[in-house]
């Protein structure tokens, strides 16, 4: 998904197949955050048209109002952000049971506890060298 700006309300619209007034009024209640160039002109992105299309599926197949969607995207963004951060925290976690891998290195060899002189109670037991 590309967060690139690149479309204009009027194309942005044209392309989710909304008015231009509803993606303003999308932006006023905060469900949809286009960028805006140094005069002040909306520019929507692959994500934000994305976030758009949902908005609308909410809306018109499941018949939210648009406070249910405010609480959906809402949610939708705290799993995103909850996502990545499980995402970060299991590839540290990969890279310290590496590192510790890395730290020591055991040899499991067999040993039989020579004290014991009779061979049907002697028994093998793994232990291991370091």
């Amino acid at each position: 998904m590309d967060d690139r700006p690149r479309y204009m309300i009027s194309v942005a619209a044209e392309l989710v197949g909304m008015h231009p007034q509803t993606l303003r009024i999308y932006e006023a209640k905060g469900l949809v955050r286009p960028k805006r160039t140094p005069g002040n002109t909306r520019l929507y992105s692959d994500a934000d048209l994305e976030r758009l299309q949902l908005i609308q599926r909410l809306t018109t197949e499941l018949g939210l109002n648009l406070a249910g969607v405010e609480t959906v995207m809402r949610l939708e963004d705290e799993l995103a952000r909850l996502r990545r951060r499980l995402e970060r925290l299991e590839r540290d976690a990969r890279e310290q049971i590496r590192q510790v891998h890395k730290q020591y290195k055991r040899e499991i060899v067999l040993y039989r506890d020579q004290r014991d002189n009779h061979p049907e109670r002697q028994r093998a037991r793994w232990t291991s060298t370091g």
